[in-house]
């Protein structure tokens, strides 16, 4: 099956519904007119579609002529509140962007749904498209987990992927096994002490000192505490104290976001982070309160399922396009839900601009720019991906 030829057939109108999608983004778990546009663009392929309740998301199932298992194929729909800063002449005016790319990974699951629907009668098994609201942060893969996800065809997938575009050399492909993605952590530590008249700190117990040695005493732990193999990324990002400059407040609070690599790592920033707190806290005559919220899981590619997709995407795009990544990288992604319930990859298409250079902007940037060249060959691997794994399970299957 060729499907790198055929998405060149349809690479137009993937181009035309991606910049449909990137003037008009919308941010959260409710995308109405994202929703219509999808649903409009799967109506003819004869789908059995689901809708959330709790969210906009998309569920379509195509169901192969020949019997075998379920794969599931992901694209993400929500933007950024984002203020566009490109000079392109679909760029977003709402004060929101697609600044993560999620607009190409909608079409690109689109255009793998085109490509897999025009062989039906010859698919063994099921697909489900996973058309997803909600992931820079609100969680919607576990709301649609929720929702019976997993279980809508009627039995659930033994394979899950997933493509995420970044910035780098056009066309490169890139995952590794095991650990892909970090899992995102909010920490808040809050200092407790009895406030006062500012010009009289002696009859107070300032808060503020403490939490700004708490700051400090968190990179190193970072660096001091977690082996450099299994390393950790602080950030702390919100401050919060008194609101007169003349009166020692009662308490003064931190925000800060935490990157883990594994659950060992995870359970020892949680230890560590509440011995440090109390133990800083108590120096200075206060009590400190420490909370921990994981967001995201780490994000975990299957090794088996891993190995299967770098060798069919080489056998579709050749070796130089393919690449093993050496390392996880510190960002999270919320498809780590899935990856906890199904054996699956998520990936990387690299996809900056000729002329451009990848490193002027990244994800989240309001001038970020991804080249919309790359969807023919994204909606192709999604496809090849899901009909592999699927021929190769019927060919298992018949002995």
């Amino acid at each position: 099956m060729n499907f790198v030829d055929e998405a060149k057939t349809i690479h137009p109108e993937l181009i035309a519904l991606r910049r449909t999608l990137h003037a008009s983004p919308e941010v959260g778990l409710q995308l109405p007119e994202t929703q219509k546009t999808v649903l409009a663009e799967l109506a003819d392929l004869g789908l059995d579609i689901t809708l959330g309740t709790d969210t906009t998301s998309i569920v379509a199932v195509l169901r192969g002529g020949k019997p075998g298992p379920v794969v599931l194929l992901r694209g993400d729909m929500d933007a950024l509140p984002v203020t566009e800063l490109t000079d392109l002449d679909f760029a977003s005016t709402n004060g929101a962007m697609h600044a993560c790319g999620h607009d190409l990974h909608t079409a690109g699951l689109v255009g793998a749904a085109k490509l897999l629907t025009a062989h039906r009668d010859e698919l063994a098994g099921s697909v489900i498209f996973m058309f997803q609201p909600g992931e820079e942060g609100e969680g919607g893969a576990k709301i649609m987990l929720e929702e019976g996800l997993l279980d809508v065809a009627g039995e659930r997938p033994v394979a899950a992927y997933a493509i995420h575009v970044g910035p780098g050399p056009k066309g490169q492909f890139g995952t590794r096994p095991g650990t892909i993605m970090a899992g995102a952590n909010k920490l808040w530590v809050t200092m407790h002490g009895a406030g006062g008249h500012g010009s009289q700190p002696e009859n107070s117990t300032d808060p503020v000192p403490p939490l700004a040695e708490m700051v400090t005493a968190l990179q190193t732990m970072a660096t001091r505490q977690f082996s450099v193999f299994d390393p950790i990324v602080v950030t702390v990002t919100q401050l919060e104290a008194g609101e007169a400059i003349n009166v020692i407040p009662d308490t003064a609070k931190l925000g800060a976001t935490i990157r883990t690599l594994s659950n060992k790592s995870l359970d020892l920033v949680i230890a560590k982070t509440k011995s440090l707190a109390d133990g800083i806290a108590a120096a200075h005559d206060c009590t400190a309160e420490v909370e921990l919220d994981v967001s995201y899981p780490v994000t975990v590619n299957d090794d088996a399922a891993t190995a299967e997709a770098l060798s069919v995407l080489r056998e579709s795009f050749g070796d130089d396009r393919v690449v093993e990544s050496p390392d996880p990288r510190m960002g999270s992604e919320d498809f780590s839900f899935v990856l906890e319930e199904v054996p699956g990859t998520f990936l990387f298409l690299l996809a900056t601009p000729d002329g451009i250079d990848p490193d002027s902007a990244t994800n989240h940037s309001p001038r970020i720019y991804f080249d919309d060249d790359v969807l023919a060959d994204q909606s192709a691997a999604l496809a090849q991906l899901a009909w592999s794994k699927l021929q190769a399970a019927a060919a298992t299957a018949a002995g």
